[in-house]
C-alpha cells in the first residue's frame, strides 16, 4: 500500500472508506478477469490515487458473480484503533439496479437518527458510500456489454457486504454506542486518507455529536475538556443523557462556536484548572504544547477576588495549574474559582453565536464542584 509523509515526517494512512471502495474496486476486476488480483488502484475523494495491496482475495466457483478480497487497514502514524484491522469487502453481481450495502460481522449500524442516515441501516458513512458507487458506475459503464452477456439481463447491480473480524471489540475503543453505532466500526472517511493527529477528524467528530445530540432532542450541550472532566460533569448534571456530554479536548473555541449555530438553550462548558486556566485568558486552543499556564495572570485573577499578598505569592511560585488550584483550596479562597470561571464565561459570550444560556463548570480532581457560573 501506498506510504506518503507529511511536513513533520509523519506518514498519512487511509480511511476505511477508502479500504472498502479499493476492495469493491478489486472484487469488480476479480469477477471480470476470473482471478485474483494482487493490487488494485484508486482515485480517493480528496482526488489523488492511491495502490492498495490486497491481503486475501477469493473467488467462488459456485457462484461466478461474486469475489471476496480484504485489505488491512494502514493509518499511518495516527493512534487510530483501526489501524491493522482487516477490512473485508464482499461483492455480488445480481439482476437489480443499483448498489445495495448490507453489514457484515464488526461493522456497526444506525441506532439513533443525526448521523446522516437511516436508522438501521449498516454504518457506512455517506462519502464512503458515494465511492464505492462510483466505482461500480466507472466498471459497469466499462463493461456494460460483458455484464449482459453474461448475466442474461439487462438490470444489474451489485450487493456489497463490509466486514471487520474484530470490529465489534475495537469500537469499544470509540465513542461509537454514544453516537448510536451499535456492534462494530463505522466505514469513514470524507477524503480517504489519515491525517496523524489530525484536527479535522477530531472537529468533525466533535460535530457529529452535536448532531446526534439534537437528532434526540436535547437542548443542553455539556462541551468537556477531556475523559475525566467529563466523568465529574456527568456525576454532577446526572438527569442529563448520555449524548448531552461532548468531549471537545483542546477545540474550545470550535466547540463553543459549533454549540452555537444550533438550536440549543443552554451549553455548559466544563472542566479541570488545567484548561481553564488557559481558557479564562481568551486561548482557546489549550494544547499543552501551544500555550503555557500564565502564573503572573492567575495571580492578578486572585488579587482582583480580593485575595491577600500572600496567596497571591504562592500562586507565583506555584509549579502547575493544578498546584494553584490545590493552593487556593487550602487557603479557602473560593472566590477565586468563581473569578476564573467568570473570565471564561466573558470569553465564550463573544463567540457563542447567538444568545443563549452559557455555563462554566470548575470541578477539582476529586470531581466536586468548586466553581460555577452562568450568563
Amino acid at each position: 500500500m501506498e506510504k506518503k509523509s507529511d511536513k513533520k515526517n509523519l506518514r498519512t494512512g487511509f480511511t476505511t472508506g477508502a479500504c472498502a471502495q479499493a476492495g469493491v474496486k478489486a472484487c469488480l476486476l476479480s469477477i471480470l478477469e476470473n482471478k485474483p488480483v494482487n493490487s488494485v488502484e484508486i482515485l480517493l475523494p480528496i482526488g489523488k490515487k492511491a495502490t492498495f495491496a490486497l491481503h486475501k482475495s477469493s473467488l467462488f466457483p459456485a457462484d461466478p458473480f461474486s469475489a471476496e478480497v480484504s485489505i488491512i487497514k494502514d493509518g499511518g502514524d495516527d493512534p487510530d484503533c483501526t489501524h491493522g484491522a482487516e477490512i473485508i469487502t464482499h461483492v455480488r453481481i445480481q439482476e437489480e439496479n443499483g448498489i445495495h450495502f448490507k453489514r457484515g460481522t464488526g461493522v456497526g449500524w444506525i441506532s439513533k437518527p443525526g448521523l446522516g442516515l437511516p436508522v438501521g441501516d449498516p454504518a457506512i458513512n455517506p462519502v464512503p458510500r458515494l465511492f464505492m458507487e462510483k466505482e461500480w458506475t466507472n466498471f459497469y459503464n466499462s463493461n456494460r456489454h460483458w455484464l449482459e452477456k453474461n448475466t442474461g439481463s439487462k438490470t444489474i447491480g451489485i450487493v456489497v457486504t463490509i466486514a471487520i473480524p474484530n470490529g465489534e471489540e475495537l469500537s469499544r475503543q470509540t465513542l461509537n454506542s454514544r453516537l448510536g453505532i451499535l456492534e462494530g466500526l463505522s466505514i469513514l472517511g470524507t477524503k480517504g486518507i489519515v491525517v496523524p493527529f489530525s484536527t479535522s477528524a477530531y472537529r468533525a467528530s466533535i460535530t457529529q455529536a452535536m448532531d446526534v445530540a439534537i437528532a434526540r432532542g436535547i437542548d443542553t450541550l455539556v462541551l468537556t475538556t477531556g475523559g475525566q472532566s467529563e466523568k465529574f460533569a456527568q456525576a454532577i448534571l446526572s438527569s442529563l443523557p448520555e449524548e448531552a456530554f461532548i468531549q471537545i479536548g483542546d477545540f474550545s473555541g470550535f466547540s463553543i462556536r459549533e454549540a452555537g449555530k444550533r438550536p440549543v438553550k443552554k451549553i455548559v462548558m466544563a472542566g479541570l484548572m488545567g484548561k481553564f486556566s488557559k481558557l479564562a485568558m481568551g486561548v482557546t486552543q489549550t494544547h499543552a504544547a501551544g500555550s503555557q499556564v500564565d502564573f503572573g495572570f492567575l495571580a492578578s485573577v486572585a488579587r482582583e477576588a480580593g485575595a491577600s499578598d500572600a496567596l497571591a505569592s504562592a500562586i507565583l511560585q506555584a509549579n502547575t495549574a493544578r498546584h494553584v488550584g490545590d493552593i487556593v483550596t487550602e487557603a479557602g479562597f473560593e472566590p477565586f474559582f468563581e473569578a476564573l470561571c467568570e473570565r471564561i464565561l466573558a470569553h465564550l459570550k463573544k463567540i457563542s453565536g447567538h444568545p443563549t444560556t452559557i455555563g462554566v463548570m470548575l470541578t477539582d480532581f476529586q470531581g466536586k464542584k468548586i466553581g460555577y457560573v452562568e450568563n
